[in-house]
């Protein structure tokens, strides 16, 4: 059975990544993972840093490296509003691993209920998620 294509933006900060018509996109919330069809209930979600996939169609799927952010769906389609983008080539594991580190090292040293302990562990979860994403694995 053909699903029905709706249009789906993925923004950044920087900009525009995507703005195509899509079949289905996958992504995880707060909640846990979500696959969003045509003619989805309106919803807004706060996301996670994980591969958020879009599906032109069965067999051609973009893939990203999705950062925090929100996921809104409407009437009109998906907006994916997140604090970064990238497509799986674009990520250098040598320099996620450094950036592991160093969230790793300033949560060892971050004072209990700081917002440093809070930035520390947000970093290490995506710099986690990118690494898996850019081995090929499923990010947990």
């Amino acid at each position: 059975m053909a699903q029905t294509p709706f249009r789906v933006e993925v923004l950044t900060p920087e900009g525009s990544v995507f703005d195509e018509e899509v079949t289905m996109v996958s992504t995880r919330t707060e909640v846990g993972s979500i696959g969003i069809l045509a003619r989805m209930q309106p919803l807004l979600g706060m996301l996670v840093p994980t591969e958020l996939r879009l599906y032109r169609s069965e067999s051609d799927v973009v893939r990203y490296a999705q950062g925090e952010g929100y996921v809104q769906v409407s009437a009109d389609g998906v907006l994916v509003l997140v604090e970064e983008a990238h497509t799986p080539d674009e990520l250098d594991v040598a320099d996620l691993r450094e950036k592991l580190k160093a969230a790793e090292d300033g949560l060892s040293s971050a004072e209990e209920g700081s917002e440093e302990l809070k930035r520390c562990s947000r970093d290490k979860r995506r710099w986690e998620s990118f690494i898996a994403i850019a081995e090929g694995k499923s990010p947990s």
